[in-house]
């Protein structure tokens, strides 16, 4: 049976639970398992720590970006404002890629039929990081196909090059590839809703969960954008812990009689704030990256934040710090064994934030291109 052939990066008429095969565009081997397409992670881009990392996608699915992406890189000094406003950049950065856009990104363990090229095996520590190109070629006719990564502080990916793949159904064994040219469906909210535990902000070691830092600082552009410049109050808790100080070190403190903006957590299932916030961080589903939108009478700014991270914040709540005896009251949970707490502050992910704030159009106004310069020439000064 002859496959019917789906562009390799093509988003609309993708049904969103087709699952399909990535092959070489040359000779036809199948390069990878079948997948089914996903929102492309916060954190796709972002290093963390000095270990090495899981891998980014989950087994069986892929996510694209419409970024170009990998060598060649260009300096801000030979793009200029102009060239980079186009490619919807408005703050100076320290390079642009001037790769190929929409990159298919899968799980390692998801890819098949390639051959690692020697000569392009180059990294900065324990692996590969990709510095010379697609370092993975097809097993069949050797062509160049993919970047695998796998250094420490990089997420564990293959990144297939688009112009080498090509995208077909996945007959699976009755035939039938599940793909009927039907538009993406919006997000069923109740996907992130049904576990409540969502993403644990800190690991059994005390350290803070690799997640947590990206999806919080892109989070933090959006909330500093949304602030006009005013000090922004959150909710007491976690909230202040990974938003609250950071608010605090980049905005003007609060004084008598200043205006103060509200920010509070707003999305599905999850009851309306007894006030009205000025600004709401809602979720990011994680399948089709559609933002929850509030009601169409609310007036406050949205704050997109990645769905995980979101549902631990709203539907998690810290256990009493007091022994308990007799029956447990309603709302008091067991405090054996004691929760996880972190050995550090928080420090949301500066490259996050910044490469988030670059990529608002609000960034060239004086007041927050300050903010943004404050922190590139110093990404690690508090709270980063």
């Amino acid at each position: 049976m002859k496959h019917k052939e789906i562009p390799a990066v093509e988003v609309k008429g993708e049904a969103e639970d087709a699952r399909v095969l990535f092959v070489c565009e040359r000779c036809g081997t199948a390069l990878t398992a079948p997948v089914t397409r996903v929102a492309l992670p916060v954190h796709a881009h972002h290093h963390y720590g000095h270990d090495l990392l899981p891998p980014l996608m989950a087994p069986g699915t892929y996510a694209v970006d419409p970024e170009p992406y990998g060598p060649p890189w260009r300096p801000w000094s030979e793009i200029g404002p102009a060239e980079a406003a186009a490619r919807g950049v408005y703050a100076p950065v320290p390079a642009l890629s001037y790769g190929e856009p929409g990159a298919i990104v899968i799980a390692p363990g998801d890819a098949r039929g390639t051959v690692l090229i020697p000569e392009r095996c180059d990294g900065y520590c324990q692996g590969l990081d990709g510095r010379d190109g697609p370092n993975l070629a097809c097993e069949r006719c050797g062509r160049a196909v993919a970047t695998r990564i796998d250094d420490c502080s990089l997420w564990q990916a293959v990144w297939l090059a688009p112009g080498a793949v090509r995208r077909l159904p996945d007959d699976g064994p009755n035939g039938s590839s599940g793909y009927d040219g039907s538009a993406r469906s919006s997000a069923d909210w109740t996907e992130i809703t049904g576990d409540r535990l969502g993403t644990p902000p800190v690991e059994p070691s005390g350290a803070w969960s690799p997640l947590w830092p990206p999806a919080v600082g892109a989070a933090l552009a959006h909330l500093v954008a949304a602030s006009q410049g005013a000090p922004v109050a959150v909710p007491d808790g976690l909230m202040t812990d990974v938003f609250g100080h950071a608010l605090d070190a980049l905005l003007p403190p609060e004084r008598p009689g200043s205006q103060v903006r509200t920010a509070a957590l707003a999305g599905p299932n999850l009851a309306s704030s007894p006030s009205s916030p000025d600004i709401v961080l809602v979720p990011r589903h994680p399948r089709t990256g559609q933002v929850w939108q509030p009601p169409r009478n609310t007036r406050a700014a949205v704050v997109p934040l990645a769905a995980g991270v979101w549902t631990h914040l709203s539907f998690q709540s810290e256990r009493s710090p007091l022994p308990v005896t007799g029956g447990l009251p309603d709302g008091v949970l067991r405090d054996d064994p004691l929760p996880p707490h972190p050995w550090t502050p928080f420090r949301p992910g500066s490259a996050a934030f910044l490469a988030t704030l670059a990529r608002l159009p609000a960034v060239r106004r004086p007041w927050l291109r300050e903010i943004y310069d404050r922190v590139a020439d110093r990404p690690y000064d508090r709270p980063f």
